[in-house]
C-alpha cells in the first residue's frame, strides 16, 4: 500500500515539475542544478516575454507576427511635407499593384517620410526583390536597410 502511495507522489512530483518547465523553459534551462554545470541564454528580453505567452504581438496586417532584424527595401525616402506624404503613399500603392505579394510599408521617421518593402531574413534575399525592382523600370533609387522585419506565424 505504501509502495502505490510512495509511486503515486513521485509521479505526481514529476508532472507538477513538467508544468512548472512548461510556464518558463527560459527559466528552467537556467537553473542551477549541483554537479551538472550552468546553462546561460543570451537573447532579446522580447523572446522571454513571448515565451509561455498565450497571444504573439500583431502584425500591421493583423497576423500574428514575430519581430526581428532582417532587411527592408527602401523605395522612397522625402522630407516632411504633406506632398512627400502623399508620394510616399502613392509610390506603396504603385508597388502593391506591381507586386502583390510584397508587404509595403509607409512610416513617417522624423524628418522623412518613407515607403519600405519586403521582410527579408537575409540580405542575399532582399537583394534579389531589389533587382526585380529596378527592373521593372518605375522606381528610381532602391536601396537596402537593415530594419526589423515581421515573420509571419502560420
Amino acid at each position: 500500500m505504501f509502495r502505490k502511495l510512495g509511486f503515486l507522489f513521485v509521479v505526481c512530483l514529476a508532472f507538477t515539475d513538467v508544468c512548472l518547465a512548461q510556464k518558463n523553459i527560459i527559466q528552467s534551462l537556467e537553473r542551477i542544478v549541483p554537479g551538472q554545470g550552468k546553462v546561460t541564454i543570451h537573447q532579446d528580453p522580447r523572446i522571454g516575454m513571448l515565451v509561455g505567452a498565450d497571444s504573439i504581438p500583431m502584425g500591421e496586417d493583423g497576423k500574428r507576427v514575430i519581430k526581428r532584424n532582417g532587411y527592408r527595401i527602401q523605395i522612397y525616402a522625402g522630407n516632411n511635407t504633406r506632398q512627400a506624404k502623399n508620394e510616399a503613399y502613392s509610390i506603396a500603392s504603385h508597388v502593391k499593384e506591381l507586386f502583390p505579394d510584397l508587404s509595403v510599408y509607409t512610416s513617417f521617421y522624423p524628418p522623412r517620410w518613407l515607403c519600405r518593402a519586403g521582410d527579408f531574413r537575409s540580405i542575399e534575399e532582399a537583394d534579389a526583390m531589389m533587382r526585380q525592382l529596378r527592373a521593372s523600370g518605375e522606381f528610381k533609387e532602391v536601396s537596402i536597410v537593415r530594419e526589423q522585419i515581421n515573420i509571419p506565424l502560420e
